[in-house]
């Protein structure tokens, strides 16, 4: 298995790609953390019974002694953290006009900060170690801009997406990667509201004709995660069908 020996922690897990990316990690071989503000026991509940390896930790991942608080915890029980997937993000609907500063700065807390809180604390692990691998969830809306969110969440990603270059400039040399997944029409809760029309309009506009699956992001994470990206770094690797090529 591609991960045997590894801790991976993977935030915002409780349902959705998180789940699924825990899940696809475990299977692999490692020690999975779910971290998410929700209740997270039925994934730790699927885990435990496919006899896998894992603990949950209630994190605001907007608090970063919160971060720091969980960052112990986990090296208490496995030593070190090799993988680190900031999948963790909110979204806002509406145009500029709609929204609000509060929906601004609540996405962008949870989103970008969040995403550095956890990088944060986990890197110094990493450079000690001389190893490490961090996977950051974004979205095509952070390279094109946004088409049917608030403006908030298309910069948000950008930012993350600027993130995980500079941070894989300034990791390198500590042998750690810093790539991120770039999701687009993803078959998943944040869809599930869509209507039939828009639903249609969607796959009419991806040239593969179908919405993508959570299993399909995971596996994206799971090769970044892997010794087989190794020579792959500052990347973000888009997971949409052909919609962006870039």
């Amino acid at each position: 298995m591609k991960l045997t020996g590894k801790t991976a922690v993977v935030t915002g897990a409780a349902r959705g790609i998180g789940r699924e990316i825990a899940l696809r990690l475990a299977q692999e071989g490692a020690a999975v953390v779910v971290i998410d503000v929700r209740d997270a026991s039925e994934t730790i509940a699927e885990l435990q019974k496919q006899g896998f390896e894992a603990m949950a930790l209630a994190v605001d991942i907007t608090d970063f002694s919160a971060v720091e608080r969980a960052v112990r915890a986990i090296t208490d029980w496995k030593g070190t953290i090799d993988i680190l997937v900031n999948n963790a993000g909110i979204i806002a609907r509406g145009s500029i006009l709609e929204l609000t500063s509060e929906q601004w700065l609540k996405v962008m807390d949870v989103n970008v900060n969040g995403t550095f809180y956890w990088c944060k604390a986990v890197l110094p692990l990493m450079v000690a170690a001389q190893f490490g691998k961090i996977v950051n969830v974004t979205s095509i809306a952070g390279k094109m801009g946004d088409i049917t969110a608030a403006v908030v969440y298309g910069t948000s990603k950008g930012a993350i997406n600027t993130l995980t270059r500079s941070l894989a400039r300034q990791m390198a040399e500590f042998g750690i990667n810093v790539n991120a997944v770039a999701p687009h029409a993803i078959d998943t809760d944040m869809s599930a509201d869509w209507s039939d029309e828009k639903r249609k309009t969607v796959i009419e506009s991806i040239p593969l004709k179908r919405m993508g699956t959570a299993r399909e992001v995971a596996d994206a994470v799971l090769f970044l995660a892997s010794d087989e990206s190794s020579f792959i770094t500052g990347e973000t690797l888009n997971v949409n069908g052909g919609y962006l090529m870039d």
